[in-house]
C-alpha cells in the first residue's frame, strides 16, 4: 500500500516542488491548499486536494478526524505552510507559529500523529549577530532579529517541548529557483544593468536551489533523526554579491552591469518608506522586516549534520542553479 503524505502550503513556490517530488516517488499525495490558492503548478490529476482550517482548533480537529475515518491517517506530513513577508508583523506569529501549534495539537488529540513530521524552518531562526565569517550550528544560541525568524524559531521551540513527537526541522538558507519571485527581482534588476549591494561591510551569502531543498526533505523523511534540525545550503562556503552578479550577468549574456553599494541607513529608510506607502493588497520586496535580514552580514552555516545523517549533497551550485533558473524565466516569459 502506498504511503500517504500531506504537504501543507502546497500552492507556494517550494510547496509545488514538494508535491511534484512526492508524486515522482509514488506517494499518495494530499496537497493542503486554501480556497484562494493558485493551482497553476498543481495540475497533476493524481493530486488530492484538501483544505484545513488552521485558524480554528475545533474545526481542524473535526476535519482531521473525518479524514482519518475515511482514509486512515497520513504516514508523513511536510508542514511547509507559512508566510515570509507581511505588513502586519503579528501575522508571522499567527500563521508561522500559532497555526503550527494548532495543527500539531489537533494531530495529537485525535491520535493521528504521523510517522514523521517535517517542519520547514529557516536559517533566519538561527542567525548569528557576528559580522565575521562564522558557520552557524546547533551549538549557537539562536538570535533571530526578524519577526519572520522569531516566528520560525518559536515553532521549533514548541515542537521540542513535546514528548515523543517525531518531528524534523529543516533550516534552509535563501531558496531560489523557477517560480520564485524575490530573487527574480534581483535578476531582473541585473538584466536592466544595475546591481545593488547592501552595506559596505562584507556580506557572506549562501544559497540553496529549490530542487536541492526538496531532495533534502525527502531524505529527511527516510533517514532523518527525530528531534533534529538540519541546516541546508548548496555546500559552498559562501558567496558575495559580486559572485551573484557575475553569474547572473554571464547567464544573461550581459556585458556590463553597474554595481552600486547603498549604505544600510539609506536601505532602512527605503524599506520604511516602501512599507508605509504599500498597497494593502501587496507586500513590497523591501519592507521593515526584510531590512533585518538584509543587514545581517553572516549567512553561513554548518551543513555537516545533513551530510552525515541524510547523505545530503547538493546537485546544484549557484552557477548551475542560476543557469537553469534563468532559462525557465525566459521560456515562461518572465524575462
Amino acid at each position: 500500500m502506498r504511503k500517504k503524505i500531506l504537504i501543507t502550503g502546497a500552492g507556494g513556490f517550494i510547496g509545488s516542488y514538494l508535491v511534484e517530488e512526492a508524486l515522482k516517488q509514488g506517494f499518495e499525495v494530499y496537497a493542503g491548499v486554501r480556497a484562494s490558492t493558485n493551482l497553476e503548478y498543481l495540475q497533476d490529476e493524481r493530486i488530492n486536494f484538501i483544505t484545513l482550517n488552521f485558524a480554528d482548533k475545533e474545526q481542524l480537529t473535526k476535519e482531521i478526524e473525518e479524514f482519518a475515518q475515511i482514509n486512515g491517517k497520513w504516514d508523513y506530513i511536510v508542514h511547509n505552510m507559512g508566510i515570509t513577508k507581511t505588513l502586519d508583523h503579528f501575522m508571522f506569529d499567527k500563521i508561522n507559529f500559532s497555526y503550527l501549534k494548532t495543527f500539531v495539537d489537533a494531530l495529537i488529540a485525535t491520535s493521528n500523529v504521523p510517522e514523521r513530521f517535517v517542519y520547514m524552518s529557516s536559517l533566519s531562526a538561527w542567525r548569528s549577530d557576528t559580522k565575521e565569517l562564522y558557520h552557524i550550528d546547533d551549538k549557537d544560541h539562536p538570535y533571530p532579529s526578524s519577526a519572520y525568524g522569531r516566528s520560525k524559531f518559536r515553532g521549533e521551540l514548541y515542537l521540542r517541548s513535546l514528548k515523543n513527537f517525531p518531528f524534523i526541522a529543516m533550516r534552509p538558507t535563501g531558496v531560489y529557483g523557477p517560480r520564485e519571485k524575490d530573487y527574480f527581482e534581483m535578476i531582473k534588476l541585473i538584466k536592466n544593468g544595475l546591481d545593488i549591494t547592501v552595506g559596505f561591510e562584507q556580506q557572506y551569502l549562501t544559497f540553496i536551489y529549490v530542487k536541492d531543498l526538496v531532495k533534502a526533505v525527502f531524505l529527511a523523511l527516510e533517514k532523518g533523526r527525530d528531534g533534529e534540525g538540519y541546516f541546508l545550503t548548496d555546500g559552498v562556503e559562501y558567496y558575495t554579491q559580486k559572485d551573484f552578479r557575475k553569474l547572473v550577468s554571464k547567464a544573461l549574456g550581459k556585458k556590463f552591469v553597474l554595481p552600486l553599494t547603498v549604505p544600510l541607513g539609506l536601505v532602512k529608510m527605503v524599506c520604511n518608506m516602501s512599507e508605509k506607502f504599500a498597497s494593502s493588497k501587496s507586500v513590497p520586496v523591501l519592507n521593515k522586516d526584510k531590512f533585518q535580514i538584509l543587514k545581517q552580514r553572516n549567512w553561513t552555516c554548518d551543513t555537516s549534520k545533513a551530510e552525515n545523517d541524510l547523505g545530503y549533497v547538493a546537485d546544484y551550485n549557484l552557477e548551475k542553479g542560476i543557469n537553469e533558473c534563468i532559462e525557465w524565466y525566459k521560456e515562461n516569459g518572465w524575462l
